[in-house]
């Protein structure tokens, strides 16, 4: 029994004493109540239905998450378990955007990101970097050779769609905010990065 349930139950045993009220019963709020209404208040804005994202984590339970939150959306996906079938699925059939974990099989997602980058074919696709990592030396590396943006693992529903949401243009579709600037960043950066070790997730 948790503690609001302990406390729920002592409070509807109390008997009032002669000459008082009883007391009001207590309400159950959810543990982000205070934070919600400000939520609720402002609607989302979503990307175009059929925007095509591509999710590239090794993790199926990551991908699986990533895929039926983007889809209740409309989106549509595809998943690749490591960097370079992700590569060969961005290279068939480039999608709108692209979830990048940071630790995968073979070649890590810092690598991945950079082969991105310097194919003019791909370059412009707009990347969310994702990792379940501790080390705060992630998100430098990822913008230093120009991911978009970067989400820590766990993350929520609302904090997928935020992501996107700063990434939309005038026509609700997923863009650079600054392309130009990021390619060179990536042409610049070293092709071998300092080792990155797993945190708590995959």
């Amino acid at each position: 029994m948790s503690i609001f349930d302990r406390l729920w139950g002592s409070a509807r045993k109390t008997t009032p004493r002669p000459g008082t009220t009883a007391p009001a019963p207590l309400t159950a709020q959810p543990p982000e109540a205070a934070s919600t209404p400000e939520r609720r208040q402002r609607k989302r804005m979503n990307a175009r239905k059929g925007t095509q994202a591509l999710i590239i984590d090794d993790s199926p339970t990551v991908v699986a998450a990533l895929r039926k939150i983007l889809r209740s959306a409309g989106y549509e996906t595809r998943e690749a378990l490591d960097a370079e079938r992700g590569l060969a699925l961005i290279e068939q059939d480039p999608p709108d955007l692209v979830f990048l974990d940071i630790i995968l099989p073979g070649m890590n997602g810092f690598n991945a990101l950079r082969l991105i980058r310097k194919n003019p074919a791909s370059q412009h696709i707009p990347v969310i970097m994702i990792s379940g990592n501790e080390h705060a030396t992630e998100q430098f590396y990822a913008n230093r050779i120009g991911a978009d943006d970067f989400m820590k693992k766990p993350f929520s529903r609302f904090e997928i769609f935020a992501r996107i949401e700063n990434l939309l243009d005038a026509g609700m579709v997923p863009r650079r905010k600054s392309a130009a600037g990021n390619a060179l960043q990536a042409a610049e950066a070293p092709s071998d990065f300092a080792p990155v070790t797993h945190g708590p997730l995959p």
